[in-house]
């Protein structure tokens, strides 16, 4: 199932994509919340009722006439694991770590697919990086790799903007200030459900700048799998429906590139995942 977020004559609701149309969830079942974060802590009663919407098909709207918007713009948690893939952290000159490298980033950081990038005037080199973004539906602390996955209520498509001088040239190494500018997290367009994706840890990755392929990789090469970062996570803390966990991006980022490249106004970056989708956002 591919869940959606869109807004349509001025209002937010909760779609099911369906091919070419949207069925609106909020018309469908009255009784379902109307955001993500909640429909996903409500559980397995709401999904059965999402698919059953989904099913039927009544309620649709083509999606050519709604706005398609981030899955969820409220998580609790906003988590990123850095260096996690080898050869990004060999571009990076810096090791490969023994354990997940994380930050985090703020809310506010979440755009929609199409919505601006702003490259703030106080940067000189804003990058860019696709990830694979893991959205957490079951809350847990101190969570088995065992039973990792089943926590996760689906997956998406992330973009890590990341103001390079920022993160590596402040004192002290100022990473998460580096990534948490507003508008540096576009996300989308969808969250589909892990019956649809497969496996997670073999999913074609890439990103394109201007038409032009700038990272091309395999989510099998992440240092650190899905597993094992959600049960790493919550040994520190206890995740909960709606969290977002970027989980790195693979060579070819424009800090790693001779000579060097970073994001400028009118730039397009588009970022792909296979079966999960595409993200498309301007500077």
């Amino acid at each position: 199932m591919r869940l959606v977020t869109f807004e349509h004559q001025g209002t937010r609701r909760l779609g099911v994509r369906n091919g070419d149309a949207i069925v609106d969830l909020s018309q469908a079942d009255a009784s379902l919340p109307t955001n993500m974060r909640d429909f996903l802590a409500a559980g397995e009663n709401a999904l059965n009722s999402a698919r059953a919407a989904a099913d039927k098909g009544e309620h649709a709207i083509s999606a050519s006439d709604v706005k398609i918007c981030a899955p969820i713009h409220n998580p609790d948690k906003v988590i990123c694991i850095g260096l996690n893939y080898a050869d990004h952290a060999a571009e990076s000159g810096m090791p490969i770590p023994p354990e997940p490298v994380v930050f985090s980033k703020y809310a506010s950081c979440i755009i929609n697919p199409g919505d601006n990038i702003v490259a703030p005037s106080v940067s000189n080199e804003v990058d860019y990086e696709v990830e694979l973004v893991v959205i957490i539906g079951k809350a847990g602390r101190n969570i088995p790799k065992s039973d990792a996955l089943n926590h996760v209520a689906g997956y998406t498509v992330g973009h890590d903007v990341s103001a390079r001088d920022y993160q590596l040239q402040k004192p002290g190494g100022q990473w998460m200030l580096g990534k948490t500018f507003d508008t540096f997290a576009p996300l989308g367009p969808d969250l589909v459900t892990p019956d649809e994706v497969g496996d997670p840890g073999n999913l074609d990755i890439r990103c394109s700048l201007n038409g032009e392929i700038v990272q091309s990789s395999n989510t099998s090469q992440l240092i650190f799998n899905i597993e094992t970062l959600i049960s790493y996570l919550s040994h520190v803390f206890t995740l909960t429906p709606g969290d977002i966990i970027f989980t790195g991006t693979p060579s070819g980022v424009g800090m790693g590139r001779t000579p060097q490249v970073w994001l400028k106004e009118g730039d397009v970056v588009v970022c792909e995942i296979d079966g999960l989708g595409r993200l498309e956002n301007p500077v």
